[in-house]
């Protein structure tokens, strides 16, 4: 009787799930007085890519990447079978035609031929002409040139390809252009940006070493997928610097009201804390106590290792390794990096 007794007790409740293990950072400003940081690959100012008007086969291409270029050097040429023979046919049509027209121009004067036939026949010559003037233009450019003295940034065809009218072969930089660094800016900061600012560039295959370029251009149009604008930052003349590097513009604050610090501010999170970033909306978890909440944010892009974004405070932890094993209100602790890469080990 005693055991049926005890049997009957109350339930025992079931044993609590423990805490998953995150990582959490500090939501904080990209940058320290109010300042920007942009990242961006150097280039020449003016950089082109060659192409054949016509389609062919590459028969000579002399040059390759990393090769310095004359104005007027030849740098590729088509086999010109193809547009000789055309050219040739278009000066026989040609020839034709002005026979024809000389006859009843003649047969005209006796009244054997109407002026219509005449007329006719002076339409032709018209058409025949364009038609040798175009064969003789399509001959001209079964050779590339450079255009500009320059290097030869990147050879995108091989000797013996067949290539189609307007596909790149060549990419010419001009060396007497500037180099200059273009970054993504939000339309949100543009207003810390203007022409004729000063600005710090920082190459990663410098380091150690910070240049001072200069703001030229701002672009007139946002980007449709980004929103961002393009400004362009002229670097300083340095024999180490190349077209294609990848470098950081750090502009400084300009005079006037100092940057948001609230909600609308836009800060940086680790690129490993957004969730689900489609456009310009994206999710993190905040931590508040010992649980997470999934937050919606506005999402700005990656600079780097982070993430530029909005909708947080300065102060606000969120989680980044584990964010993807945790759900809204699940309770978790909180353990460094070392451990977490050890665990999953």
């Amino acid at each position: 009787m005693v055991a049926l007794v005890a049997s009957c007790g109350p339930a025992k409740a079931p044993p609590a799930q423990p805490a998953i293990a995150v990582v959490e950072a500090a939501v904080v400003a990209p940058v320290a007085e109010g300042g920007l940081v942009l990242s961006g690959t150097l280039a020449r100012r003016r950089e082109m890519t060659l192409s054949f008007r016509i389609a062919g086969v590459i028969t000579d291409l002399a040059v390759d990447a990393g090769d310095t270029v004359a104005v007027g050097q030849s740098l590729a040429r088509l086999d010109p079978t193809s547009v000789e023979s055309r050219r040739t046919q278009a000066e026989a049509d040609l020839e034709r035609v002005r026979r024809d027209l000389r006859r009843d121009e003649n047969l005209l004067a006796q009244g054997y031929v109407s002026q219509q036939r005449v007329d006719d026949r002076r339409s032709a010559l018209k058409s025949a002409q364009a038609a040798y003037d175009s064969a003789v233009f399509d001959r001209r450019w079964a050779s590339l040139s450079a255009p500009v003295g320059g290097v030869v940034l990147e050879r995108l065809a091989q000797r013996g390809e067949v290539v189609q009218p307007g596909q790149a072969v060549l990419r010419i930089a001009d060396l007497a252009s500037p180099l200059v660094l273009r970054v993504p800016v939000a339309d949100r900061d543009l207003v810390r940006v203007a022409v004729g600012q000063s600005v710090e560039i920082t190459v990663d295959g410098l380091p150690g070493e910070a240049l001072i370029g200069q703001v030229v251009k701002i672009g007139q149009a946002a980007s449709p997928r980004t929103g961002a604008v393009i400004v362009e930052v002229e670097a300083p003349s340095r024999p180490n610097l190349r077209s294609g590097l990848t470098a950081k513009a750090r502009f400084g604050a300009l005079p006037g009201p100092a940057a948001p610090v609230g909600p609308a501010a836009i800060l940086s999170v680790p690129a490993e804390a957004i969730l689900e970033a489609q456009g310009s909306e994206a999710f993190v978890f905040r931590l508040q106590g010992d649980r997470v909440r999934r937050v919606a944010v506005r999402f700005h892009g990656f600079d780097g290792d982070f993430a530029r974004i909005e909708g947080l405070t300065p102060g606000d932890r969120v989680v980044t390794a584990g964010a993807g094993f945790v759900s809204d209100g699940e309770r978790v602790r909180t353990a460094d990096s070392a451990a977490m890469a050890g665990a999953v080990r």
